[in-house]
């Protein structure tokens, strides 16, 4: 089996390339390489999670396994001067690919962090979390990414999640289910699910 992407050092020879892309509207321009997922374009898994996004100016947003960083660029978009959004991923490829993307964008509401997991980041509460989780790492490796984000939620804030419906999102929305509460498809397109699930508002 070929290494995948979620491993901090990936052993594949740089292959730079850049690209752009419209997303909601806008044209990015993005540095990939080897080494990363979906070198090449935006997946189509991130499209649907993107064009699913309902974030307001003023959130604060996670954007977990960022990759080089598609989805949390475009949140920063969203979220405007008063939101903020922090990217992170255990690639160390990956990160430094995002850096350069929030930087070639000219995005300054964002920061990018070298991380397995929330770990390396500040003690910050989030309105939203965002993930196209690395599901060839695994399961257990997967579940345990999102419990942790979700526990970083503020209460009332959302993780938002794609999944191919063939890799297991029926019984991720179970377990997310059992997680939060309730869990729901938000959407359903191409072979993909967006699920969705809040934290309850403190009473």
């Amino acid at each position: 089996m070929s290494e995948h992407y979620f491993t901090p050092k990936p052993g594949a020879e740089h292959k730079p390339f850049r690209f752009q892309a419209e997303l909601r509207g806008k044209v990015y321009q993005f540095q990939s390489d080897a080494g990363v997922f979906s070198k090449d374009e935006i997946d189509a898994g991130t499209r649907l999670l993107i064009n699913c996004l309902d974030l307001q100016p003023g959130d604060v947003v996670l954007d977990l396994g960022c990759g080089y960083g598609p989805l949390g660029l475009v949140a920063a978009d969203l979220v405007g001067p008063g939101g903020r959004v922090y990217l992170v991923d255990v690639n160390e490829r990956a990160v430094e690919l995002a850096r350069q993307n929030l930087a070639a964008n000219g995005i300054t509401n964002a920061q990018v962090f070298l991380s397995d997991g929330l770990a390396a980041l500040p003690a910050v509460e989030f309105d939203w979390v965002l993930c196209n989780p690395p599901i060839r790492a695994g399961k257990k490796v997967v579940y345990a990414l999102l419990t942790e984000a979700y526990q970083a939620l503020k209460p009332g804030g959302c993780l938002l999640v794609v999944i191919r419906t063939k890799q297991g999102a029926k019984s991720l929305q179970t377990y997310l289910e059992e997680l939060a509460g309730g869990c729901t498809t938000l959407e359903r397109q191409g072979g993909f699910r967006v699920l969705q699930c809040c934290k309850q508002l403190r009473t």
